[in-house]
């Protein structure tokens, strides 16, 4: 009917315009009655109950093809100016329609990424090994469920933009679910998993997936297909499971580095350029098992280990068990920590953390037990604050106990300054809330 409807119209363009005065406005006259029966017989069709693809069709012909490819096509165009023949359906039809397809659409995209996941999980239990690509460990889940989103955004685009905008804002909220059910599924997974043999590698792989799901996301905001204030709800998951991720690969590490931590105390501080060789040299020998991540999840990894070192450090500092009488005791241990602290920097700097954050940790600390003069140790205290928001009195009397020949009100006027700070916002991240002193 629109073929013939295009080219009927054409020819009466063509061959009866010519014969007619202008004042019978054949063009006109002839595209009415076209549109009159067009129309009837698109009508009924929609008082049908129509399956999916009958719906999606009507809805294409009566909003995109009818308009854009009969009426506005290069021969039709200009003669159908100002005649205004409307539409073929009324507008409670196509937005009873639209209702339709919408649903439809969207149960079928939840359900394609629903089982898209569930393949994927399956392979996880099953301990299937992931693909590898360029020498990572590699999941096809995020390119999977992101070329659905894109193909139901696509189909609905066919119809309208319009229809496309509103079929995009429903699908990012059956991602954001899915995304939610990903990392219940991956959760689940590192707790049963543990004993398969492609644990760590099926791990990594859903590490890496994350930056396939956030370069795409990020690319739809850039294109205003998703609202600014979405985009971190949709990110939410990913990070929960990339820090889970992150610390399973990381634990038996963290555990093995905890006894030669526990010597610095045992040893009294004397063996420590030896001890914290030690330590390095593990972490060293441990990091070629995650060449697998991408690199900027390596970095970041390495940020988390660079973390768990200062960490460690201040927890071994903060044991009370080292009372130093004199300043030329405190002086020396400075010396050690700020020895230890550079070791540490260069070794995390070296190796890819980002973490700059955590640089003045350790050497403010060293300066806090070299200095002797109460006001000087308040001003080094006050600044320390700023920079760690979450060092609290508690952590200062930990470290303060390492100095014996600071008076009890020199330890109370010192600690006084922290109530100073009590107005300093909560810090973006956390060191000294890890820590915990008794």
């Amino acid at each position: 009917m629109g073929r013939t409807m295009k080219e009927d119209l054409g020819a009466v363009v063509e061959r009866l315009k010519p014969l007619f005065p202008a004042e019978f406005d054949v063009v006109a006259t002839y595209a009415r009655s076209y549109h009159q029966l067009f129309a009837a017989h698109a009508g009924a069709l929609a008082q049908f109950e129509l399956c999916e693809r009958d719906t999606y069709l009507l809805l294409l012909w009566a909003q995109n093809l009818y308009p854009n490819e009969i009426l506005n096509s290069p021969k039709l165009a200009g003669e159908l100016q100002g005649v205004g023949l409307g539409g073929l359906l009324s507008t409670q039809q196509v937005r009873l329609l639209e209702n339709t397809f919408l649903s439809n659409e969207v149960a079928n995209m939840r359900e394609l990424m629903t089982r898209a996941l569930n393949l994927e999980s399956q392979r996880w239990a099953q301990d299937v090994a992931p693909q590898r690509l360029d020498g990572h460990c590699h999941s096809e889940l995020a390119i999977d469920i992101m070329q659905i989103i894109s193909q139901g955004q696509t189909k609905a685009g066919s119809i309208t933009p319009a229809l496309a905008t509103q079929i995009s804002h429903m699908l990012l909220g059956e991602l954001l679910e899915l995304l939610r059910s990903y990392q219940c599924a991956f959760d689940e997974f590192l707790e049963r998993g543990r004993q398969l043999r492609h644990y760590r590698a099926n791990v990594m792989a859903n590490i890496n997936n994350c930056l396939s799901f956030r370069t795409s996301m990020e690319s739809m905001e850039q294109n205003q297909q998703i609202p600014q204030n979405l985009l971190g709800h949709l990110l939410t998951p990913l990070t929960e499971l990339k820090a889970r991720g992150f610390h399973t690969l990381l634990q038996s590490l963290f555990t093995d580095l905890k006894p030669l931590f526990k010597r610095f105390t045992q040893t009294r501080w004397a063996a420590a350029a030896e001890t914290l060789d030690e330590i390095l040299a593990l972490v060293s020998q441990r990091l070629p098992e995650f060449l697998e991540l991408h690199a900027c999840f390596r970095e970041e990894l390495m940020g988390a280990v660079h973390l768990n070192l200062v960490k460690e450090y201040i927890i071994r500092l903060s044991k009370r068990r080292l009372v130093l009488k004199t300043a030329e005791q405190q002086q020396q241990l400075a010396r050690h920590i700020l020895a230890n602290a550079n070791a540490i920097q260069h070794f995390c700097t070296h190796n890819g953390s980002p973490a700059t954050w955590l640089h003045p940790a350790l050497p403010s600390l060293a300066e806090i037990i070299r200095l002797q003069d109460p006001s000087a140790i308040k001003i080094e205290v006050a600044t320390y604050a700023t920079c760690y928001p979450d060092f609290s009195k508690d952590h200062l009397s930990a470290i303060l106990a390492i100095k014996g020949n600071l008076s009890s009100s020199d330890v109370r006027s010192i600690r006084n300054i922290l109530d100073i700070s009590t107005g300093v916002q909560e810090p973006s991240r956390s060191l000294f809330s890890l820590i915990n002193v008794g």
